[in-house]
């Protein structure tokens, strides 16, 4: 018992060194790196490079133009995920990219645009020859994607660049493979040879490697090469600056302080409810966010302003796990067995919830990371970090400290609390009002939509932004400096008055070592630019002024690859989700109400005319991740009463009743923990996150409301109405229909 007591405080006191020399990392780094403030920040927080292009081509089309931007754009998120490439009056396309301080470096990193070929020997002869009248197999614009990857099908660690052509391309790399087996294919860029790979059979699919490499280093700069070269245009740098943040210091300030607020503010809610477990997973909490900050340093991930606030909902959804396994312990206690029992129980039972929950946000993290692009696959990259780290603090960091104290004395039942008995509420046969109350909210936000269009001031059926719509951008010169902070104060109220737009849709941007100033706006017609240039000119003295159109930096490439990317993440889940419960209905029911939050708060952006921008992606993919885990919980816990309850005296209905009603109290405080951490963010947030904190808030209680109301009884009626009816024992509850008795057929067992 002794040593038993030795190891619980070595234990203890090995977290907390452990803890606090992560915290002594995040604060003043080792070895001149890992702190806090060498995290790589977005455009908006910290500006970047910024590189406009010209288009050479004179009579380039439309189609053109869009996959140069697309293609440029891939090419882009290879230095930074929040990286964008939009284009910039009739023949300019601009390139900024977050987290570069010197300007040429990149520029010499990234490289000119230039002209890729790929030639069979026999042309290759004529074009080393300086002959003109030679065939290219390909061109850059039959590249789709270049990509370096390590294959390990042959048992070893290979490099390799995988190729992707397009429909044409596939044809012409098809005969000229065929024709040259055991022959070299040259790759030139810029007139010059970077690699011959030798064709060992004809490649017909499309889809080819291009192997040989002696390291991943190597791989990666022939596929960016090529990814370089891959661009339908050919464009001419014309200048590069490097612009300052979009937002000023004090959003990144308030949003760090409604981080600590929340937090202490959660620890007291956990503490109060859980009692001693609660101080625990305050603890963890502490790690959780320590190691959250080393982590975005290790694994160099961009952080923006959504970012931050996605962090900061994340400590809310952290603790979610911790409040299923203390749940469970209650229970337990509950039951009579001594808190010895009741702890390694409650871990027991709350262990597949958990992982469900987690392993479904991970699918749609990952299909987000691979097939979506730009700020998407950003938030793919953070929410993927937030996942992992959670579930590691509360399986791993919660458990041992916890059983540390157990095996030191904190025996006492009294520590950790009971469960009370809640009364009984037939949540099956009031759904059908809540049917009715979701209908009526979604069909609301439908029928704004027309009403949006007709609206002079939105013209569209959501209020897009310059994100999604394109937009002016005025490059002023100004007679002095003026801090970002002074301008937002001082010329956004000018522009405003002069245009009628909304301060939420002007971006603003300094342009380092001048007195420049880059304003964003959504689109202008012709009186608003001189509207606007007028007010600028009369109210400040301005030397040089250029207007200019932008298009979307969400282009509708991405916005595909985006929609996609969360059809497929929807499809996966619900293939999980009827595998481990063994019902499709289950799966079903839960990506029905992902849908179903996911349209309450498209209702709120459709009433409320909410800016529709970069923060709406990243809000409505939270609000999928967060969702999916209350929604497990009721599953979970129906599937493990299926199973104990007495089958030949409960029937269905009362199963779904009693499940909602002991997830209860967990779908409460998990919830209300996470919107805690919003509503702070709201209070003390700048304006440029208001909207999206107001948002999530609407996403969080639309996941609690769905998870009590809609989700159990949605798979009830699907199991009792839909299909065949399953008797008892193929589920292990419900109760079965005289006419199913009787029945000569087999009765089937439940299954996907």
């Amino acid at each position: 018992m002794k040593n038993k007591k030795v190891g619980s405080v070595l234990t203890l006191v090995l977290f907390l060194l452990l803890t606090a020399g992560i915290v002594y990392v995040d604060i003043f780094g080792l070895l001149g790196s890992g702190k806090a403030e060498d995290i790589t920040l977005g455009l908006d927080l910290a500006g970047g490079v910024s590189i406009t292009y010209e288009i050479a081509n004179k009579d380039a089309t439309t189609q053109e133009i869009d996959d140069t931007i697309y293609r440029l754009q891939k090419r882009v998120d290879s230095y930074s995920s929040e990286g964008v490439a939009y284009k910039a009056g009739d023949n300019r396309i601009a390139v900024e990219i977050p987290g570069v301080e010197n300007a040429d470096e990149i520029l010499e990193e990234l490289g000119k645009p230039g002209n890729l070929m790929f030639l069979d020997p026999e042309n290759y002869q004529l074009f080393a020859s300086g002959a003109e009248e030679y065939e290219t197999v390909l061109t850059g614009a039959d590249i789709v994607s270049a990509d370096p990857r390590i294959d390990t099908s042959s048992g070893t660690n290979e490099y390799v660049v995988a190729l992707e052509l397009g429909e044409e391309g596939t044809k012409r790399f098809a005969d000229a493979t065929s024709a040259n087996v055991g022959n070299p294919i040259y790759i030139i860029y810029n007139n010059e040879v970077i690699s011959y790979p030798k064709v060992n059979e004809a490649i017909t699919t499309g889809s080819c490697v291009i192997n040989g490499m002696a390291d991943y280093d190597e791989a990666n700069t022939l596929a960016t090469t090529i990814r370089i070269g891959a661009l339908p245009l050919e464009l001419t740098e014309l200048q590069s600056n490097i612009v300052g943040a979009q937002l000023g210091q004090d959003a990144v300030r308030t949003a760090l302080l409604a981080g600590v607020i929340g937090l202490i503010c959660v620890a007291i809610i956990m503490m109060v409810v859980y009692r001693f477990p609660g101080v625990i997973s305050v603890l963890a909490l502490v790690a959780y966010t320590a190691l959250t900050i080393l982590c975005l340093n290790l694994f160099d991930i961009t952080l923006t302003l959504p970012g931050i606030a996605g962090i900061i909902l994340s400590i809310g959804m952290a603790v979610d796990a911790n409040v299923i396994i203390f749940t469970r312990i209650k229970e337990e206690i509950t039951a009579g067995k001594n808190v010895r029992q009741a702890v390694q129980g409650g871990f027991h039972k709350a262990l597949s919830a958990i992982l469900d929950g987690n392993i479904t946000t991970l699918i749609a993290a990952a299909v987000l990371w691979w097939r979506a692009t730009g700020s998407v696959k950003g938030f793919a990259q953070t929410l993927a970090l937030g996942i992992i780290l959670s579930m590691f603090t509360a399986l791993v960091i919660t458990r041992m400290l916890l059983n540390a104290c157990v095996e030191f004395g904190a025996e006492n039942p009294k520590f950790y609390g009971t469960v009370k008995t809640r009364a009984k509420f037939d949540y099956v046969k009031n759904s059908k009002l809540c049917f009715i109350i979701s209908c009526v909210v979604i069909i609301l936000g439908l029928v704004f939509l027309p009403i949006n269009k007709s609206n002079a001031n939105v013209g569209h059926v959501l209020n897009f932004s310059m994100e999604f719509m394109g937009g002016t951008s005025i490059t002023a010169d100004f007679d002095k400096y003026y801090s970002l902070e002074e301008a937002e104060a001082q010329i956004i109220p000018v522009i405003t008055d002069a245009t009628g737009i909304s301060a939420a849709d002007i971006q603003l941007q300094n342009v380092q070592n001048s007195n420049s100033i880059v304003i964003k706006t959504t689109l202008m017609n012709q009186s608003q630019r001189e509207a606007v240039q007028d007010a600028l000119e009369s109210n400040f003295t301005v030397t040089n002024m250029e207007i200019d159109s932008i298009s979307s930096t969400i282009s509708n490439e991405m916005q595909r690859d985006a929609i996609f990317a969360v059809a497929l993440a929807a499809v996966l889940m619900l293939i999980y989700i009827a595998v481990r419960f063994k019902d499709v209905r289950f799966g079903a029911s839960a990506v029905l109400a992902l849908i179903h939050d996911v349209m309450f708060v498209f209702t709120l952006y459709a009433v409320a005319r909410l800016s529709v921008g970069n923060t709406f992606v990243a809000c409505m993919l939270t609000i999928v991740g967060y969702s999916i885990n209350a929604t497990i919980i009721i599953f979970d816990r129906i599937r493990e009463n299926l199973g104990v309850m007495d089958i030949k005296k409960v029937d269905l209905k009362e199963i779904v009743n009693t499940s909602i009603s002991q997830t209860f109290t967990r779908s409460i405080y998990t919830n209300l923990t996470t919107f805690v951490m919003v509503l702070v963010l709201y209070i003390v947030g700048v304006s440029a996150i208001k909207e999206f904190a107001l948002a999530l808030m609407v996403g969080v209680l639309a996941g609690t409301y769905s998870s009590i109301c809609i989700t159990g009884p949605l798979w009830y009626y699907m199991r009792t109405k839909i299909g065949k009816k399953d008797d008892v024992q193929s589920t292990g509850g419900g109760k079965s229909s005289k006419k199913e008795k009787k029945s000569s057929e087999p009765k089937p067992r439940a299954q996907v």
